[in-house]
């Protein structure tokens, strides 16, 4: 029993605290951006959800809207004082054309790497290494915006309804487990030279790191900028 305790302790624990994982580009790819490169510091793009009792993830626009205000604010807060110029991206103005492409190319390739190096199936042609590009098309970017580098956040999450949580807490009684949704985000600084992703993070959002409130927003930017290259 004192072993169960504990590792259930030890669980809350883990669950308080967000989680990252910071991967960076090694070699020639890994530049660091000098001081007074220009960042190009793209709108978040986040998706919130309920998820009802059922299982099923309802869309909730309002919870999304707040996530992406509050993070986007959380984030140009971090970044104030660095030595590095900063201009913000709303994506609704850039989504024509190339650069919209370029836009939505960043979230396919996000996505790629969390499935092939975070997780149980590696690239036989990645060996371990962290190499990832957006491809030449980035200069596009780059030109349109007059930028070095850009950064990028995406973000998706899932809140239990009352009714799923009652169902968690009935099934657990049974010994069933049901999973109760959860927030994880990743952010990315690409060289629009090069299209390489030169820095990349990933974190699992704790109950602290709430992004529909303020203060969460910061908690969970705090963890999503780690040793960021800036």
């Amino acid at each position: 029993m004192k072993r169960i305790l504990a590792l259930a302790a030890a669980c809350l624990l883990l669950a308080a605290c967000t989680t990252t994982n910071v991967k960076s580009a090694a070699g020639a790819a890994a530049t660091k951006p000098a001081p007074g490169a220009r960042i190009l510091v793209v709108e978040p793009d986040i998706q919130l959800h309920l998820l009802t009792a059922s299982g099923v993830q309802e869309p909730r626009a309002d919870w999304t809207t707040a996530g992406r205000d509050n993070l986007q604010a959380a984030i140009e807060e971090a970044l104030e004082g660095r030595s590095h110029g900063f201009k913000r991206l709303d994506p609704d103005d850039a989504m024509a054309g190339r650069n919209g492409q370029l836009l939505r190319l960043h979230g396919a390739v996000g996505n790629s790497i969390l499935l092939f190096q975070y997780g149980f199936i590696p690239l036989p042609t990645k060996s371990g290494s962290f190499d990832w590009t957006l491809g030449e098309g980035a200069k596009t970017l780059g030109e349109t915006y007059q930028a070095d580098y850009a950064l990028f956040v995406y973000g998706r999450g899932s809140y239990s309804s009352g009714a799923r949580v009652a169902m968690m807490v009935g099934m657990a009684a049974l010994g069933v487990g049901i999973p109760l949704g959860g927030q994880q985000a990743f952010a990315s600084l690409v060289d629009l030279k090069t299209g390489q992703v030169v820095w990349f993070n990933l974190a699992q959002a704790s109950p602290s790191a709430d992004m529909r409130s303020p203060e969460g927003a910061a908690e969970l930017t705090k963890g999503l900028l780690k040793d960021i290259p800036l």
